[in-house]
C-alpha cells in the first residue's frame, strides 16, 4: 500500500485528487490540505511514501516547499501552469500534471511512482552485507551485525562482535553504502542502525548500551524516530 498525502490551495483539485485516488486500491490517501504549514507538520509525525502537490500556492512554492523538507517522499506536482515543469523535474519529481488532468493521465503518474517504489525496496532488500578494506584485505560485514559506526580521525570504526574493526573511509561515504530505511546518521561522527535503537530522546540515543549525542544538524531524526515507533 502506498500512503499519500495532498496539498493543494484548492479545495476542488483535493476534491478530484480525492476521487481519483479512491479508484486505485493500493493508493491510502491519508489526509489532504490546504495549508502548506499544516501538511509539513503532518509529514514530520507521520511515514508517506508520495506527495501531490501543488506548485503555484498563495503562501509557498511548492518546489520550495517540497525542497524544505527534511525527509523527503517521492512527489507528483499538479499545477495549471506548465512553465513550471522544468522546475518540479530539476527536484526529481516522479511526474508533472497538468490541471486539469484526466483520470487516466493520473493513473499514469501513480504507477510510475509504483513502480519505483517497488524498485527501491527491492534494492534494499537485497543488500544484506557490505565490503570494506581491512588490513589490506576485502572484507564482509552482515548489516544485521553491525552495532554502531563511528568515525575517527580518517577511518571509521565499525561495531560488530567479537570486536570492531577499522576501514580508511569517510562516514559520507559508509552512509552512502547502507540502505536509508536501516541506518541513520545522527552526528557528524555517528552512524546507527535503526532497529537496535534501546533509547531516544531529543538529544540522545542509546545503541548496543552506548549513549550517542543527537547532533545539532541533525536534529529531524528525532521525529523520524517518532514516526517510526507509531506505525
Amino acid at each position: 500500500m502506498i500512503k499519500c498525502i495532498a496539498v493543494d490551495d484548492e479545495p476542488l483539485a483535493l476534491q478530484i485528487i480525492k476521487q481519483y485516488c479512491e479508484k486505485i486500491t493500493f493508493l491510502q490517501l491519508e489526509k489532504i490540505f490546504t495549508n502548506p504549514d499544516e501538511a509539513n507538520a503532518f509529514l514530520q509525525q507521520n511515514s508517506i511514501d508520495l506527495i501531490f502537490l501543488d506548485i503555484q500556492m498563495p503562501d509557498i512554492n511548492g518546489v520550495q516547499f517540497y525542497k524544505n523538507l527534511p525527509n523527503k517522499p517521492l512527489v507528483i506536482f499538479t499545477t495549471a501552469f506548465k512553465d513550471y515543469a522544468v522546475d518540479g523535474f530539476n527536484v526529481d519529481a516522479v511526474d508533472y500534471l497538468l490541471k486539469p488532468f484526466e483520470y487516466n493521465r493520473f493513473l499514469k503518474a501513480v504507477y510510475k511512482a509504483k513502480e519505483y517504489l517497488e524498485f527501491l525496496s527491492s534494492q534494499e532488500m537485497q543488500l544484506s552485507s557490505i565490503y570494506v578494506k581491512v588490513n589490506y584485505e576485502m572484507m564482509k560485514i552482515n548489516l544485521k551485525d553491525i552495532d554502531l559506526i563511528e568515525a575517527l580521525d580518517d577511518y571509521i570504526k565499525i561495531h560488530i562482535k567479537p570486536m570492531p574493526v577499522l576501514t580508511l573511509m569517510t562516514l559520507k561515504l559508509m552512509q552512502e553504502k547502507l540502505p536509508a530505511k536501516e541506518f541513520a546518521r545522527v552526528h557528524r561522527s555517528y552512524i546507527i542502525p535503526i532497529q537496535k535503537i534501546e533509547k531516544f530522546s531529543k538529544n540522545k540515543i542509546i545503541v548496543a548500551g552506548k549513549e550517542i549525542p543527537i547532533g545539532s544538524s541533525y536534529a529531524d531524526i528525532y521525529d523520524k524516530l517518532i514516526s517510526l515507533s507509531q506505525q
